[in-house]
């Protein structure tokens, strides 16, 4: 049998332990997951086939036009896509279907003043088209038409997502014209539901500090902050208009309230020093063309965040253009191209956001992982040494050095980092357990056993419940020969805690394999390929615990599979072997590692 090998360890998680740009702190809590349930499917999903358009179909150069314009729509590279729809387009522009593609495509990709001719072509054809009633809306709300606006905000009212847009777009619109009454009232029209509710309660402190309300905006605000102390843009919104009202303390308050409850980041750090410093910082939103911008950061953040990757690309171009410097857009699009693996377009949008950033450091450590995964390595490290150089006290560096150098299973240059970044975080803590994981694991693949269990063993008494730590201890120490009860016991947990997870299954069969319970190891290793059946370690497994039970066939079969879907560490050379002559008697295992890692996903 062979070692199943992770994922996580050849490639770790792009994202630092400490600082990280996601989570709740700027994905609007939960409020992403519900949004993106109520989402429709618009840039990358299929429009239809322009070939349809014509009895005859296309000329040879319109269909490859549009053909490679769908290659690079389905591979997520926008601006491509793009340029190939707008070819296509130019070809066949009576093409109602090319139309709108290359029209979500250029909205997508930032091309504004195409995408706004395209719209009122598109408006034509569909009055009803919801993507291109915002864009005209923000083209008319930015050169001061807010009648106009809000006739493109409100014919574009379709589905949840887009009513809640529309609303909170018209009472700005209202907020423009000074008319801070008939704001309240549009946003009054919204769903009762809690996660409109929260949006409604946010904008409406927002428009009231515009528009000079100071005592509606704090009411407001504060119960968007009750609502979600942890969101950062709320707690920004609220200690700034706290503070320019004379209650420095409370402004200081709502923000050490806000990092209690979501932890350190960037922007609230930055914001509560200067807070205690005295400074005043003006209010976060002080014109309505900011405010109707933080209408679509904030939904196309949430939906990006989530998965949404469609609509939320579209709205966060709309926040970029209406206000170009706002630094999280630029962020939550770059971590959306990230999601979609495009790591030259993500590189773009991070190279948006200035030095003096309070984001700046974790853009770097961003961008330094992108270029890991773009196989950049030497670029990669140059720019954490000089982070690391520059702030030597900062963990965040230090840590994403030794994910870097362990993802390229370097893990002597690795061991320092950790061990820098451990002292650094001074005593062991529940949030750094992932730096004695981390640790252990080198440890462990430089054969140092009692180095690596001692930091495993910290990291689970740190993360107690962490499936990751779960399934890599208790499989070493199956495979060791050692505290074989507990052992089990800790992988039991690992998969009952993700049971959907193939590889925890797959580790959970091959250790039932290791103490000899064929009939359970065939068990799990086939609910493992059914979770992973592109997996070709997986598969392999399988073949092995079928040649020992005497299903020669199968066996030869998953690892012929095994073989198809490569690369696995078996050799193609040694997977024909066993094809030709069988499972030796005596498996040669290492440690099992095969695990999905949970806030450690790699690239």
């Amino acid at each position: 049998m062979t070692k199943p090998s992770t994922d996580s360890e050849r490639k770790p998680s792009k994202k630092p332990q400490n600082g990280s740009l996601k989570g709740p702190l700027l994905r609007w809590g939960l409020l992403g997951a519900v949004l993106v349930g109520l989402a429709a499917p618009t840039i990358f999903s299929d429009v239809g086939s322009a070939e349809t358009q014509t009895e005859d179909g296309p000329p040879s150069n319109l269909l490859g036009d549009y053909l490679s314009g769908r290659l690079a729509r389905d591979q997520h590279d926008i601006g491509t896509a793009a340029q190939y729809y707008s070819k296509a387009l130019d070809r066949d522009p009576d093409n109602a279907l090319l139309l709108e593609q290359s029209f979500l495509l250029d909205v997508a990709a930032g091309n504004w003043d195409r995408s706004v001719t395209l719209a009122k072509k598109l408006i034509k054809v569909d009055p009803t088209h919801r993507i291109a009633r915002f864009l005209l809306g923000c083209d008319a709300f930015e050169n001061g038409n807010y009648e106009a606006a809000r006739v493109h905000f409100a014919a574009a009212r379709q589905g949840p997502i887009a009513d809640l847009a529309s609303n909170l777009a018209r009472a700005w619109v209202d907020g423009a014209e000074e008319n801070p009454e008939a704001a309240f009232a549009t946003l009054d029209g919204l769903s009762q539901a809690d996660w409109a509710q929260f949006y409604q309660r946010y904008h409406r402190g927002l428009i009231a500090d515009v528009d000079d309300k100071p005592e509606a905006a704090g009411k407001a605000l504060a119960e968007a902050f009750e609502r979600s102390p942890g969101t950062v843009r709320v707690a920004d919104a609220y200690a700034r208009h706290e503070v320019n009202n004379g209650n420095r303390d409370r402004a200081i308050n709502i923000m050490k309230t806000a990092i209690n409850r979501a932890g350190k980041h960037p922007i609230s750090e930055s914001l509560l020093k200067k807070l205690e410093d005295g400074e005043t910082p003006p209010l976060l939103v002080q014109t309505p063309n900011d405010g109707l911008a933080e209408v679509f950061y904030g939904i196309g953040d949430a939906l990006a965040g989530e998965g949404g990757l469609d609509m939320g690309v579209v709205f966060l171009q709309f926040a970029i253009h209406l206000k170009p410097d706002l630094d999280l857009a630029h962020v939550a699009l770059a971590e959306a191209y990230d999601g979609a693996q495009k790591y030259d377009l993500e590189l773009a949008a991070l190279d948006k956001v200035p030095e003096d950033s309070p984001l700046w450091v974790n853009v770097q450590i961003q961008r330094a992982f992108a270029l890991n995964a773009l196989d950049q390595v030497d670029e990669a490290k140059e720019i954490l040494e000089a982070l690391i150089a520059e702030s030597p006290d900062d963990i965040r560096p230090v840590d994403a050095l030794g994910n870097i150098m362990r993802s390229h299973e370097r893990y002597e240059e690795a061991l320092p980092y950790y061990d820098k970044a451990i002292e650094l975080a001074g005593d062991p803590k529940p949030e750094n357990w992932t730096l004695y994981y981390s640790r252990g694991v080198c440890y462990e693949r430089l054969k140092n056993w009692s180095k690596a269990e001692a930091d495993l063993k910290q990291a689970l008494e740190l993360a107690p419940d962490e499936s990751l730590i779960l399934n890599y201890l208790g499989y070493t120490w199956v495979d060791h020969g050692t505290n074989l009860k507990q052992a089990m016991s800790y992988i039991r947990k690992a998969v009952k805690l993700k049971p959907e997870d193939g590889y925890y299954v797959d580790s959970l069969g091959w250790a039932y394999y290791r103490i000899g319970n064929l009939d359970a190891a065939v068990k799990h290793l086939e609910r493992a390929v059914e979770l992973q059946p592109d997996d070709p370690t997986i598969n392999d497994h399988l073949g092995d615990v079928y040649w020992k039970v005497g299903r020669k066939l199968e066996a030869k079969y998953q690892w012929r599979q095994a073989i198809e879907l490569g690369p696995t560490e078996v050799s193609v050379e040694d997977l024909k072997q066993k094809i030709a002559h069988g499972l030796e008697e005596e498996p040669n295992t290492k440690a099992a590692e095969r695990t999905v890692d949970d806030g450690q996903t790699a690239r």
